[in-house]
């Protein structure tokens, strides 16, 4: 059984001042196995980001299904997305949405807090985490002390805390520079290698051959798929490159 299947979504927006619609995303269908890396790469406005945030609960499909663990998210109610997506979800943002007024601590903390779990239980998980991502020295500082590389590590222990199903990456090495970028993709990797499913979605070749698969979002339909296989970093950044180059081509005779 996959741990999140897609069948047939579709994601249209319309306006109330027009008859306008967009079709976001056209009948997409994939499964994505437990423990594995997967990258969804594409154009701005090709649809990834819409993706990801149906499948974070976040925004919910016009047509089709999302199962987690066989279970269709599209039929939880309202009342009840919340609880589930802290559960579950893990969710990493580009700009890091950590709080300044809260120390490295209190924020990857804050998930549990807002949960009502057992302070015992928090701080023992919290220290598990920052040893994990080499972190724990830096939990009485607060955000704005620590580089942009430490922020994002932060905000990937405060998404790890919850133990999620699934971690959610958006342009997690949008903001950064090579070095910290490099810090925060070998983070994912060595999370990955312990079992953690991590789906991130990228505009960066080096940061997708880090994954095991990459998926290609054109005009809100999958373009192509490539597996890594027994391919190294650099044969797969190559392989990865060659078909952005291809699709980027299609794009232009159109």
């Amino acid at each position: 059984m996959s741990l999140l299947t897609l069948k047939n979504i579709s994601r249209i927006y319309s306006s109330k001042f027009s008859s306008i619609t967009v079709e976001a995303i056209k009948s997409i269908s994939f499964d994505i196995e437990r423990g594995e890396f997967v990258a969804i790469m594409g154009e701005s406005g090709s649809g990834k980001s819409t993706l990801l945030n149906m499948i974070a609960t976040l925004d919910r499909p016009t047509t089709g299904e999302i199962l987690i663990t066989n279970k269709n998210i599209s039929n939880i109610s309202d009342s009840s997305i919340s609880k589930f997506r802290r559960e579950n979800i893990g969710y990493i943002f580009q700009d890091f949405n950590l709080l300044d007024t809260l120390t490295v601590e209190e924020n990857i903390e804050l998930p549990l807090v807002l949960s009502d779990v057992n302070i015992k239980e928090i701080s023992i998980r919290s220290k598990k985490v920052m040893k994990t991502l080499g972190i724990l020295e830096l939990r009485e500082k607060y955000p704005y002390q620590i580089s942009g590389g430490e922020q994002q590590r932060v905000a990937i222990a405060r998404a790890m805390i919850i133990n999620p199903k699934i971690l959610l990456a958006d342009e997690p090495t949008g903001a950064l520079d090579s070095k910290s970028s490099s810090m925060v993709l070998n983070s994912l990797k060595g999370l990955n290698e312990a079992g953690q499913t991590v789906i991130m979605v990228t505009h960066s070749i080096v940061a997708a051959s880090k994954a095991n698969r990459v998926l290609f979002i054109k005009d809100g339909i999958i373009f192509n798929q490539l597996f890594r296989g027994s391919r190294s970093n650099e044969e797969f950044y190559e392989l990865i490159s060659d078909t952005l180059t291809v699709m980027n081509e299609k794009e232009e005779l159109i």
